[in-house]
């Protein structure tokens, strides 16, 4: 099954994508797809995208990824109303909860158990070794 998604393409901490058609199971990888209809540049926000050649392919029955659906609306590509994007969140268990302490706590002297001094034992003097007499 053909899906319009995301591909990623530029250097490291600056993303920009292409918008192309490609397998559902695999991922666009080494620039293996159908058809690129579009760009996406999210740090400048530019956008483009080939309408006719999206609505060709939506009118074939290619699905699209919440991301692209959302890029659409909101560029007038398509009609709609925008998809809930829903992230997955680590559950904490209550066990973990109760088990965190604030990082601001700092110890007081009333909080510590008096201790008392420990008296160290005392050490023998040691002995020098006695050399042999070689024969």
């Amino acid at each position: 099954m053909l899906m319009i998604r995301l591909f990623r393409i530029g250097k490291k901490k600056q993303p920009s994508y292409k918008i192309v058609v490609t397998d559902k199971k695999n991922a666009p990888a080494r620039g293996r797809f159908v058809e690129e209809v579009g760009t996406y540049n999210p740090l400048t926000k530019e956008f483009h995208a080939k309408k006719e050649r999206v609505d060709y392919w939506l009118g074939v029955g290619v699905q699209i990824s919440d991301t692209v659906h959302n890029l659409f609306i909101v560029n007038k590509i398509i009609e709609g109303k925008k998809r809930k994007m829903n992230f997955k969140k680590k559950e904490v268990t209550e066990e973990q909860k109760e088990s965190k302490t604030p990082a601001t706590v700092v110890p007081t002297e009333k909080s510590k158990p008096a201790e008392a001094p420990v008296e160290k034992p005392k050490e023998e003097p040691k002995e020098a070794p006695v050399e042999k007499p070689t024969s």
